[in-house]
């Protein structure tokens, strides 16, 4: 007998992976968490049956997430993540010796000890000194705070269930205000190729437009993602993620990474002409 592991990404495709056995499942207050072992992608992480993860491509997306804005702000030294209970993001980051605090808000604890039981590459940095856990709504956390951090990190799911209200004008409103003068938000920003996710990624590029003068968004490949095709957003009250940067700064800490580097990094921001067009419907 084959077991397999079903995503339904539209109504007319359907992602699959086999899988060798089911390792964990459980049921937190928010959702349900289930830990696959498959032999094409290592284990695997689904939340409420929509994969979070997978141990073969997870660090596209945490480089991509992380390096960006690490690469273009000049001295980070405090960062927030909103999300990311699997620890990649909070992994990527402790990386930089400059950065003196991390702060990691996920509305769930299980997923992070989840993580912690069985996905060990990935949230392998979570008992990093410089790192605080705070296990609350991350749109609650951010009202209360100004003025403090110099990126914010937005590792949400996608917009529905416990993520619902990080895509929202309030929340991005908030996530300025608890910036610097000088701060950069990064959020994950869905696909732009199936049209219910296109119309998500422009929902949130609209909002986010409102709330910050400098307002981008970057692309990367995540093959077990929808379509493949996955957006990031990048904002900011002062840099542009390509113009002015200090590559030289970045290159001179000698990180080895697998996915990100800075020649990418200024690639990623030339989009396809139907993103780019997406991307001007809202923004006018």
């Amino acid at each position: 007998m084959e077991l397999w592991y079903t995503e339904k990404h539209t109504e007319n495709v359907n992602f699959s992976i086999k899988v060798d056995k089911q390792i964990y499942s459980g049921n937190s207050e928010f959702q349900r968490i289930d830990i696959f072992n498959t032999r094409e992608f290592g284990r695997i992480m689904t939340l409420d049956g929509y994969l979070m993860l997978t141990e073969k491509d997870e660090f596209i997306y945490h480089e991509m997430i992380t390096h960006v804005a690490m690469c273009v702000h000049p001295n980070p030294k405090r960062v927030l993540v909103i999300g990311g209970g699997d620890g990649g993001t909070v992994r990527e980051l402790t990386k930089y010796d400059c950065l003196e605090r991390i702060d990691l808000v996920e509305i769930d604890e299980e997923v992070v000890e989840v993580s912690k039981k069985y996905l060990p590459q990935t949230a392998c940095k979570l008992d990093d000194p410089r790192v605080h856990c705070y296990f609350e709504d991350g749109l609650k956390y951010i009202r209360r705070v100004e003025d403090e951090y110099d990126i914010i990190i937005v590792d949400s799911t996608d917009p529905f269930g416990p993520g619902e209200g990080l895509f929202t004008r309030e929340f991005y409103g908030n996530c300025n205000k608890a910036l610097h003068e000088d701060g950069i938000m990064v959020n994950q920003h869905e696909s732009p190729f199936y049209d219910g996710d296109a119309e998500a990624m422009q929902r949130a590029h609209k909002r986010i437009c409102k709330s910050f003068p400098i307002s981008k968004v970057y692309q990367v490949h995540i093959p077990t993602y929808p379509s493949g095709h996955w957006l990031f957003g990048f904002a900011s009250k002062k840099y542009h993620p390509v113009k002015g940067v200090d590559w030289d700064r970045w290159n001179a800490l000698g990180l080895k990474l697998r996915y990100y580097n800075p020649a990418l990094h200024a690639g990623s921001f030339a989009l396809p002409n139907y993103v780019e067009e997406m991307l001007r419907d809202v923004e006018s």
